[in-house]
């Protein structure tokens, strides 16, 4: 059974920056495609990030260069570095294979305060 663990949210001004972690079990994490999604309160689930088995990045718009998708396949770690957070930023962060096939984990809560 998959197990996703989510890490690395908190409380930060705008501006700040963080380092997200995925901590992912019982898949064979190093064949699968990853992602980030983010939930903010009221609006749908959306996709952040992406990276392929090969380290291939892509990002949705709104990253504008923002957040820097990575993986070590040797710890099993999906990582997502943010730089610059914005108010709209806060969301409840979440990884799951690429189309979010896998069952969620908890999700890390990012706030970013203006």
């Amino acid at each position: 059974q998959v197990q996703l663990v989510e890490s690395g949210g908190g409380l930060v001004q705008a501006g700040e920056s963080l380092k997200l972690s995925c901590a992912v079990s019982g898949a064979m994490f190093r064949l699968s495609n990853m992602a980030w999604y983010r939930q903010a309160p009221g609006k749908q689930r959306e996709l952040v990030a992406s990276i392929t088995t090969r380290h291939n990045t892509n990002s949705a718009d709104f990253v504008q260069g923002r957040f820097t998708i990575s993986r070590d396949n040797a710890k099993n770690t999906l990582y997502l570095q943010i730089h610059s957070l914005k108010p709209e930023d806060t969301a409840v962060y979440y990884c799951n294979v690429l189309g979010g096939y896998w069952s969620w984990g908890q999700g890390t809560q990012v706030t970013v305060s203006s």
